[in-house]
Protein backbone atom coordinates (compact mmCIF):
# COMPACT_ATOMS: atom_id res chain seq x y z
CA UNK A 1 0.00 0.00 0.00
CA UNK A 2 0.96 3.78 -0.69
CA UNK A 3 1.82 6.22 1.53
CA UNK A 4 -0.08 9.48 1.33
CA UNK A 5 3.78 11.02 0.41
CA UNK A 6 4.30 8.83 -2.36
CA UNK A 7 0.05 8.97 -4.19
CA UNK A 8 -2.48 11.11 -3.41
CA UNK A 9 -5.65 10.30 -2.19
CA UNK A 10 -8.95 11.25 -4.22
CA UNK A 11 -10.06 14.07 -2.54
CA UNK A 12 -7.18 15.07 -0.67
CA UNK A 13 -5.82 18.83 -0.37
CA UNK A 14 -2.63 19.44 -1.02
CA UNK A 15 -0.98 22.54 1.44
CA UNK A 16 0.84 24.72 -0.73
CA UNK A 17 2.31 28.01 1.50
CA UNK A 18 2.76 30.66 -1.29
CA UNK A 19 4.15 33.05 1.49
CA UNK A 20 7.13 31.03 2.32
CA UNK A 21 10.50 32.41 1.70
CA UNK A 22 10.34 31.21 -1.78
CA UNK A 23 13.19 33.07 -3.75
CA UNK A 24 15.25 33.84 0.00
CA UNK A 25 19.01 32.91 -0.21
CA UNK A 26 19.11 32.61 -3.83
CA UNK A 27 21.40 34.99 -5.19
CA UNK A 28 21.76 35.40 -9.08
CA UNK A 29 24.86 36.46 -10.78
CA UNK A 30 23.74 39.43 -13.63
CA UNK A 31 24.72 42.43 -15.09
CA UNK A 32 21.59 45.29 -15.81
CA UNK A 33 21.29 46.59 -19.16
CA UNK A 34 19.13 49.30 -20.15
CA UNK A 35 18.49 50.11 -23.59
CA UNK A 36 18.33 53.37 -23.54
CA UNK A 37 20.85 55.86 -25.97
CA UNK A 38 23.46 53.23 -27.25
CA UNK A 39 22.64 50.42 -24.21
CA UNK A 40 23.85 50.86 -20.64
CA UNK A 41 24.52 48.39 -17.59
CA UNK A 42 24.34 49.81 -14.60
CA UNK A 43 27.94 49.82 -12.54
CA UNK A 44 29.00 50.26 -9.26
CA UNK A 45 32.19 51.78 -8.63
CA UNK A 46 34.23 51.68 -5.11
CA UNK A 47 33.62 55.40 -4.67
CA UNK A 48 30.23 54.67 -4.11
CA UNK A 49 29.13 56.13 -7.94
CA UNK A 50 26.31 54.63 -9.42
CA UNK A 51 26.68 55.24 -13.92
CA UNK A 52 25.93 53.44 -16.70
CA UNK A 53 28.50 51.89 -18.93
CA UNK A 54 28.35 50.58 -22.43
CA UNK A 55 30.60 47.82 -22.60
CA UNK A 56 30.35 45.37 -20.04
CA UNK A 57 33.21 45.20 -16.70
CA UNK A 58 34.06 43.95 -13.60
CA UNK A 59 32.51 46.90 -12.01
CA UNK A 60 29.10 46.34 -14.13
CA UNK A 61 28.70 42.36 -12.21
CA UNK A 62 26.24 42.88 -9.34
CA UNK A 63 24.60 40.01 -7.59
CA UNK A 64 20.48 40.18 -7.48
CA UNK A 65 19.61 38.89 -3.85
CA UNK A 66 16.12 38.66 -2.60
CA UNK A 67 15.53 39.27 0.77
CA UNK A 68 11.75 39.18 1.11
CA UNK A 69 8.97 38.37 -0.98
CA UNK A 70 9.28 40.87 -4.53
CA UNK A 71 12.11 42.44 -2.76
CA UNK A 72 15.60 42.38 -3.61
CA UNK A 73 19.13 43.91 -2.82
CA UNK A 74 21.56 44.75 -5.65
CA UNK A 75 25.35 44.28 -4.76
CA UNK A 76 28.29 45.41 -6.74
CA UNK A 77 30.66 42.33 -6.52
CA UNK A 78 33.81 43.84 -7.29
CA UNK A 79 33.10 47.26 -5.74
CA UNK A 80 31.71 45.36 -2.85
CA UNK A 81 28.73 48.15 -2.36
CA UNK A 82 25.15 48.04 -2.15
CA UNK A 83 23.16 50.05 -4.96
CA UNK A 84 21.13 52.27 -2.61
CA UNK A 85 18.59 55.60 -2.99
CA UNK A 86 18.28 58.07 -0.63
CA UNK A 87 14.72 60.08 0.61
CA UNK A 88 15.66 62.48 -2.63
CA UNK A 89 15.76 59.70 -5.40
CA UNK A 90 20.18 59.89 -5.98
CA UNK A 91 21.51 56.56 -6.02
CA UNK A 92 24.77 55.58 -4.57
CA UNK A 93 26.71 52.83 -2.99
CA UNK A 94 26.71 51.38 0.41
CA UNK A 95 28.77 49.98 2.37
CA UNK A 96 26.09 48.68 4.62
CA UNK A 97 22.79 46.89 4.23
CA UNK A 98 20.05 49.29 5.08
CA UNK A 99 16.33 50.35 4.27
CA UNK A 100 17.47 52.27 1.42
CA UNK A 101 18.90 49.11 -0.44
CA UNK A 102 16.11 47.51 -0.79
CA UNK A 103 14.01 47.31 -4.05
CA UNK A 104 11.17 46.11 -5.60
CA UNK A 105 11.68 44.40 -8.95
CA UNK A 106 8.77 43.90 -11.10
CA UNK A 107 8.39 42.26 -14.29
CA UNK A 108 7.05 44.24 -17.17
CA UNK A 109 5.07 43.45 -20.08
CA UNK A 110 8.11 43.66 -22.12
CA UNK A 111 9.77 41.14 -20.45
CA UNK A 112 11.81 43.84 -18.67
CA UNK A 113 12.21 44.96 -14.91
CA UNK A 114 11.80 47.85 -13.13
CA UNK A 115 13.32 48.31 -9.90
CA UNK A 116 11.02 50.60 -7.65
CA UNK A 117 12.41 51.71 -4.09
CA UNK A 118 11.19 49.75 -0.97
CA UNK A 119 12.18 52.33 1.27
CA UNK A 120 10.33 55.45 -0.65
CA UNK A 121 7.69 54.39 -3.15
CA UNK A 122 7.30 55.42 -7.12
CA UNK A 123 11.30 56.10 -7.01
CA UNK A 124 12.48 54.30 -9.74
CA UNK A 125 16.49 52.95 -10.75
CA UNK A 126 16.83 54.76 -14.24
CA UNK A 127 19.34 56.10 -16.95
CA UNK A 128 19.53 58.82 -19.00
CA UNK A 129 20.62 58.19 -22.69
CA UNK A 130 24.09 59.47 -21.50
CA UNK A 131 24.62 56.90 -19.20
CA UNK A 132 23.67 58.96 -15.59
CA UNK A 133 21.91 57.84 -13.05
CA UNK A 134 18.52 59.53 -12.83
CA UNK A 135 16.65 60.85 -9.62
CA UNK A 136 13.75 58.12 -8.61
CA UNK A 137 11.52 60.64 -8.60
CA UNK A 138 11.60 61.75 -11.95
CA UNK A 139 11.50 58.38 -13.30
CA UNK A 140 8.60 55.83 -13.83
CA UNK A 141 7.64 52.37 -14.96
CA UNK A 142 6.09 53.51 -18.40
CA UNK A 143 9.74 55.09 -19.32
CA UNK A 144 11.77 53.13 -21.22
CA UNK A 145 15.03 54.63 -18.80
CA UNK A 146 13.66 52.41 -15.61
CA UNK A 147 13.47 48.85 -17.91
CA UNK A 148 16.42 46.70 -17.92
CA UNK A 149 16.77 43.16 -18.66
CA UNK A 150 19.23 40.94 -15.92
CA UNK A 151 21.88 39.76 -17.98
CA UNK A 152 24.84 36.97 -17.40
Amino acid sequence: MYSRSLARIPGEKREINRDSDYLTGIKRLRRLYCNIGIGFHIQVLPDGKITGVHNENRYSLLEISPVERGIVTLFGVRSRLFVAMNSRGKLYGSSHFNEECKFKEKLLANNYNAYESSAYPKMYIGLSRMGKTKKGNRVSPAMTMAHFLPRI
